[in-house]
């Protein structure tokens, strides 16, 4: 009977866990709830309470942050929401986090693998549904921000999200888990995931995942190849600037006021410009608005800066900032416990860090979630890249 309870235990937490990737993309905000049940599973299949210096900033950032949103109160509607996301989401991590590292996941993985099929099936269902309305006019890329975002009709959607940036930052964390995934299960890389995951974020008009992307997918073929194959990619990279910088960055027009990155470059430089008007303190929580209103050349209406530090800065101050750079520092820390290698650590990390230099507030669902699955791949299995390099295969 016992055997039979802590079965059941399991296989409902690993349910919970698979269902907390689809709720994230399902139009009706569920996703808190699923969290909360998820994480109350996971304590229950847990044998001990994690304890390492990551929680310990984590919860002073959650404690503080706490308190600054209830010394500003009243709040709104909007904020009260958005404010709700950081404990439950940092709960979750908490609770995922000793869950996964203290059991066996072999068949978690191939059920999260399971998933991600499913979920970037519909992924690629909604893009295509956006695309066919426009007459598939943009199926090349736009030329401009505002194109990109046009293709995203609120008659249209039923799966993601709405906005084209946020929307393109998930495909990209998510997508990238799906590439790792055989890489940990079978030590191989699949080249049709690899085509599948950037023809998505290239249908998602947004930039953000292709060149998050990029960096990751490069960072693992170099891990992987042989020095001649090494010397190849470098190649190919090079050959590949100009069309990058053209048709993806679109550097031509990087500077507009009507281009995101024009927009994220004006909001940076309003930041480091008007550093002096921020308290050490910070200015309270969801305070961009107020800052880039007031102090931006132009403003389109965004609630954060664009760059998880530095939001984390003009919200929560100095105690904010270093207490979450803390927490990712230290369990960058506690990710090399499970897995001493630090080469898949640093593939894993590096699209997350880029996507959060130029869009997250930092306690996003999207953060969370990538952050506990590269800790169950990374946790499962030692990871020989020298034997990777000898079973890819491109089918």
């Amino acid at each position: 009977m016992h055997n039979i309870i802590e079965k059941y235990k399991g296989n409902m937490a690993e349910a919970l866990c698979c269902f907390s990737i689809v709720s994230v993309f399902i139009p009706i905000k569920i996703y808190p709830l699923v969290f909360l049940l998820a994480a109350l599973c996971f304590y229950i299949d847990t044998p001990r309470l994690l304890r390492h210096y990551w929680v310990f900033f984590l919860a002073l950032f959650t404690a503080y942050a706490g308190w600054i949103f209830l010394t500003d109160l009243p709040a709104n509607h909007t904020e009260i929401i958005n404010f709700l996301k950081l404990p439950i989401n940092f709960s979750f991590l908490y609770f995922a986090a000793g869950w996964v590292t203290q059991r066996d996941n072999t068949a978690l993985i191939r059920r999260i693998d399971l998933t991600l099929h499913v979920v970037l099936a519909l992924t690629l269902i909604q893009l295509l549904v956006y695309h066919e309305a426009t007459g598939f006019q943009w199926i090349a890329g736009s030329s401009t921000s505002a194109k990109g975002s046009a293709l995203y009709r609120p008659v249209l959607y039923f799966w993601g999200l709405i906005d084209k940036n946020m929307f393109g930052a998930r495909i990209a964390l998510l997508g990238f888990i799906y590439l790792l995934v055989p890489v940990i299960r079978q030590h191989r890389i699949l080249w049709w995931r690899i085509l599948l995951v950037f023809l998505l974020a290239w249908l998602s008009l947004s930039r953000t995942p292709v060149v998050a992307l990029l960096i990751g997918v490069y960072g693992l073929l170099w891990l992987v190849f042989s020095v001649r194959w090494r010397i190849m990619l470098v190649v190919v990279a090079l050959l590949a600037t100009p069309f990058v910088a053209q048709k993806v960055i679109r550097i031509d027009t990087i500077t507009a006021s009507n281009d995101g990155m024009g927009v994220r470059v004006e909001y940076w430089k309003t930041f480091i410009e008007h550093f002096t008007e921020i308290s050490p303190l910070g200015n309270g929580f969801m305070s961009g608005s107020a800052f880039l209103s007031q102090y931006a050349r132009f403003y389109h209406g965004e609630p954060h800066i664009h760059n998880t530090f530095m939001s984390c800065y003009l919200d929560f101050g100095i105690i904010g900032l270093l207490s979450y750079g803390l927490f990712l520092y230290f369990f960058y820390r506690f990710c090399l416990k499970q897995q001493p290698g630090k080469s898949f650590w640093w593939i894993a990390f590096a699209p997350l860090l880029a996507i959060m230099m130029i869009l997250y507030s930092g306690y996003d669902n999207d953060i969370i979630l990538y952050l506990v699955l590269i800790l169950l791949l990374g946790s499962s299995r030692a990871i020989n890249f020298k034997q990777v390099e000898q079973r890819v295969i491109a089918i």
